[in-house]
């Protein structure tokens, strides 16, 4: 249908505008200007800046998992999947999926500190990302890919600060080598906890060496 057409078309530019100014630059008046839009059409669609902010919130989800937590999903379960999460990131972030860098990593910085139900639908999906990181350990575990004794919630905690450290410094501090040495980190880590029986996963270049190459 055109009505939902036209609103897919506004959450794409929200979105994009949140990751590169923040989810308090996406008001309707600054979409209304991006796209030609009255107010009054935009209105129709999402009737407060706050119900703007989380239709931005979801479509920011979708759009993660479509390009990181699906394809990795189409690998086997256990390290396969596992690594696959973790190279999916980062090519994600390579890939300028956003593209003000990755939408969650700016948006918990953004509201960490600000109760509220815009807060509460960002802590609600990292809550829920973080959680498939350790789903996605414990199906390794189980499949026998790493060692029995490895602690589930510190190696998704430490993954996890590898991400968001990597577009930090990536984004912020414009380092290009960032990616490649968080993949490199997150390797290693993976490798020490990786069960004898189980075949290592060959290192992909990022796109960035693939073209010094």
């Amino acid at each position: 249908m055109k009505g939902e057409r036209t609103k897919q078309s506004i959450l794409h530019r929200a979105v994009d505008l949140a990751s590169l100014e923040g989810l308090e630059g996406v008001t309707i008046g600054r979409l209304a200007e991006d796209l030609g839009m009255s107010k009054s059409g935009l209105f129709a669609h999402f009737g407060s800046k706050e119900e703007l902010q989380l239709a931005t919130i979801s479509a920011a989800r979708d759009r993660f998992i479509d390009n990181v937590l699906r394809p990795a999903f189409e690998e086997a379960p256990g390290y396969p999947r596992l690594h696959a999460i973790c190279r999916g990131w980062i090519d994600y972030v390579e890939r300028k999926v956003f593209p003000g860098g990755c939408f969650f990593a700016a948006a918990s910085f953004e509201f960490d500190g600000r109760p509220g139900p815009i807060r509460d639908a960002i802590q609600k999906i990292m809550d829920g990302w973080v959680e498939s990181l350790e789903k996605s350990i414990i199906m390794a575990r189980d499949e026998g890919h790493i060692r029995s004794d490895v602690d589930v919630k510190q190696l998704a905690f430490e993954l996890n600060s590898l991400f968001f450290g990597a577009n930090f410094a990536y984004e912020l501090r414009t380092d290009r080598g960032a990616l490649a040495r968080a993949m490199r980190a997150i390797e290693d880590r993976l490798e020490a906890v990786r069960s004898s029986r189980t075949s290592p996963v060959a290192p992909r270049k990022t796109q960035i060496q693939r073209r010094r190459a």
